[in-house]
């Protein structure tokens, strides 16, 4: 007899719906075959099923047991398919009645006493069924994923047994469908700016990069408080828009990472991968792709701490997505792209000691170990940091007296008020801050009064300024100019802009 049961999967970014076909012949010798371009997980369902159905109370079939993964040419994986190839098993045996509506799917890992597990990506998957705006659609899933099935229209089903799941379809066990509560992530741990004491120049870099969406590199010497500022960084970006917690939480759920007490996404992500990362853990892959740090990222804020320290190959990565916004990961079996639009936030010491021009600590570097330290991000990558700035060491009776700045809140909705205004300059185009404006209407956005273009001119050419390092300033001059109250970039919004070139005047 032929079962069919409906089942989902994701490839990369995109869900597929999968037909689950199972027949069972008993004019044939015992076998289970699984088809369907299955990976090793899929494969190894049959140890899993067996052992399910059996202690779950019920017969598993001797005979020959095809089971077929439909579309074909989709590549499945994960161990997802174990409840719908179960249910499949038991309703082409005539173990259990079939299940008449082709509006239910089911995903689920079976343990070998026929519980059901957690499997990863559940959220993709309630979003694509969402999106058909059904209350028809209903998905059986497991319980433990409760916190990802996010949902305004489909049933959702909980479930953590195979029995409970037969029970429930069969009439026996009555269930209704649930909505898990919206959950938000706790933004405490990251601390508050208020706890910084003085660093006012390092701070106002770290408003314009928040407030524009620059990429930034602090540099000084150990211990004054430049990790403590990459992570206070976070609390003064608002929080995702609707549309960027669907990516965001999409994107975790499909990496395995999406937290169980916090469910939906709506603070932007702060990662901070050790200088240890190889470039697989931060661009992304595997056999079969999976998302990276810099897509963990997405929409928030990546910091790299000790940015020299961390191997060539993985800085060179991060070049092509700090321009497309994108990263495209090649593989032999499949090609995935994953969104990538993150705020580079690093740190570095000015030497290797770390006391290169400190006042309080000699340096014990040589001129040549000096600039070979620094040439580690020199270039290319240093070309693609919107602002550099020097973070300082302050005075002891400063610190001591603990004198309270303004609070994260309180920055937070300036830079509120920012985003909101570049969300409705940018409403026509396809970006949404003024460090992403290409250069095809850089003019457009990026207006200078005559006597900031003769200005930037002069600088530029003394400086001598690369094209890219030149747009670089216009988008932050047209933050400062934002954060001024200026539809105009003047003189001043383009001098600040360009104190924070400060690669250029050091090689």
């Amino acid at each position: 007899m032929l079962s069919i049961i409906k089942s989902l999967c994701v490839e990369g970014l995109h869900v597929h719906k999968v037909d689950v076909e199972v027949d069972v012949s008993y004019s044939a010798l015992p076998s289970f075959t699984i088809v369907g371009l299955p990976d090793t997980a899929v494969q190894e369902a049959r140890e899993r099923v067996r052992s399910a159905v059996r202690n779950s109370g019920y017969q598993f079939p001797i005979a020959r047991i095809v089971v077929n993964l439909a579309p074909a040419d989709i590549k499945k994986e994960g161990s997802g398919f174990d409840l719908p190839i179960a249910l499949g098993i038991l309703t082409a045996s005539n173990q259990i009645e079939p299940y008449q509506s082709e509006k239910a799917f089911f995903v689920g890992e079976l343990s070998l006493d026929g519980k059901v597990k957690p499997i990863t990506g559940l959220f993709p998957l309630v979003l694509e069924l969402d999106e058909y705006e059904d209350e028809q659609y209903q998905i059986y899933f497991p319980l433990e994923n409760f916190h990802e099935a996010f949902s305004t229209h489909l049933q959702l089903y909980p479930c953590s047994l195979l029995s409970e799941v037969i029970g429930h379809l069969a009439g026996i066990i009555q269930s209704l469908p649930i909505k898990p509560a919206l959950k938000t992530s706790n933004m405490a741990e990251y601390g508050d700016m208020e706890d910084v004491i003085g660093q006012t120049y390092a701070k106002r870099a770290l408003i314009i990069a928040a407030a524009g969406f620059h990429n930034i590199l602090m540099i000084g010497p150990p211990g004054t408080g430049k990790t403590m500022l990459a992570k206070r960084l976070v609390t003064i970006l608002p929080s995702l828009t609707p549309e960027e917690s669907r990516q965001v939480t999409k994107l975790y759920s499909i990496a395995g990472k999406l937290p169980s007490d916090q469910g939906f996404i709506v603070e932007r992500p702060f990662r901070s991968p050790h200088h240890s990362a190889s470039s697989i853990a931060l661009i992304g892959g595997g056999a079969i792709p999976k998302p990276g740090e810099i897509s963990l990222s997405h929409r928030g804020v990546l910091f790299l701490d000790e940015l020299p320290e961390f191997k060539r190959e993985v800085i060179n990565a991060l070049r092509q997505p700090i321009e497309e916004g994108t990263i495209t990961i090649s593989r032999a079996r499949s090609t995935m792209q994953y969104p990538a639009h993150f705020m580079l936030v690093s740190a570095m010491n000015p030497c290797p000691c770390g006391y290169h021009g400190d006042s309080k600590h000699p340096c014990t570097c040589q001129p040549g170990q000096v600039l070979r330290y620094r040439n580690k991000v020199k270039g290319p990558i240093l070309d693609r940091i919107d602002l550099v700035t020097e973070v300082f060491r302050e005075k002891t009776e400063r610190i001591i007296q603990g004198k309270k700045n303004e609070t994260s809140a309180e920055i937070k909705q300036l830079i509120q008020t920012i985003h909101q205004l570049q969300r409705e300059r940018y409403s026509s185009e396809k970006f949404q801050f003024n460090s992403e404006i290409p250069a095809r209407v850089l003019k457009k956005y990026c207006t200078l009064t005559e006597s900031a273009s003769e200005f930037l001119k002069m600088a530029s050419e003394k400086i001598g300024l690369s094209g890219r390092g030149l747009t670089k300033v216009m988008k932050t001059s047209r933050t400062i100019a934002d954060l001024r109250g200026s539809s105009l970039i003047d003189t001043e919004d383009v001098a600040e802009s360009l104190q924070y070139r400060w690669q250029e005047t050091q090689y």
